[in-house]
């Protein structure tokens, strides 16, 4: 019970702190070499993680070591243009979330949703086949968006604005967006037994890679 606390209090800090501190960098250019190190953090911390939990475990480690030493070698330009980092790791998950729900909407495809809603509820009505199609499209379209504005944001707008969106707001969207589709969903299907939101999330994470 203990362990389960100080896991949920470490991503809970994780999920607030890195965010304020990210835009703390974000907010001024002579924060280079922390905006820097920010920057970079998830990506080194996940190489090393998935590094250490391989099979190949030296092979992968020193892997890892090649990125510490490549991006050592460009550290000067990382201090100079840290936000490009930034947004690259914001537009990169937004994009793959959108090619992860597009992909199962192509011919011959059981759409994504589908799959969510199957292990949920189990085998589905017709009807419910439907709607899980359309919100497979609305996950697509929505993510698609995401891309966009964070994009726009970062190339017409200051860095400091673009931060605002991409720390503060794109967790909070996507729980709206999942609010909202719940929302819909007892209106279109009301014959469809209660669910809470975050089984949509246990389902993802239940679903196969290879399916999706």
């Amino acid at each position: 019970m203990l362990r389960r606390m100080l896991r949920g209090l470490g991503i809970a800090v994780l999920i607030i702190g890195y965010p304020l501190l990210a835009h703390y960098t974000n907010e001024s250019a002579h924060r280079g070499h922390l905006g820097a190190l920010v920057a970079v953090a998830p990506l080194v911390l996940t190489a090393l993680f998935l590094a250490w939990r391989s099979s190949r475990r030296p092979l992968m480690l020193s892997m890892v070591l090649l990125l510490g030493l490549a991006l050592w070698a460009v550290w000067p330009s990382l201090e100079h243009h840290f936000g490009v980092v930034y947004w690259l790791q914001n537009a990169g998950i937004q994009l793959l979330l959108c090619l992860v729900f597009g992909r199962t909407l192509m011919a011959g495809k059981k759409p994504l949703c589908t799959r969510f809603a199957e292990v949920v509820h189990g085998p589905l009505t017709p009807q419910h086949e439907i709607y899980a199609r359309q919100v497979t499209v609305a996950w697509t379209l929505f993510f698609a968006v995401m891309v966009l504005i964070s994009t726009l944001l970062f190339f017409l707008a200051p860095l400091a604005t673009w931060s605002v969106f991409a720390n503060f707001m794109t967790l909070p969207l996507v729980a709206l967006m999942f609010i909202v589709e719940y929302r819909v969903r007892k209106r279109v299907l009301p014959e469809m037994p209660g669910a809470h939101i975050l089984d949509a999330v246990r389902a993802f994470k239940n679903t196969p890679l290879s399916s999706r």
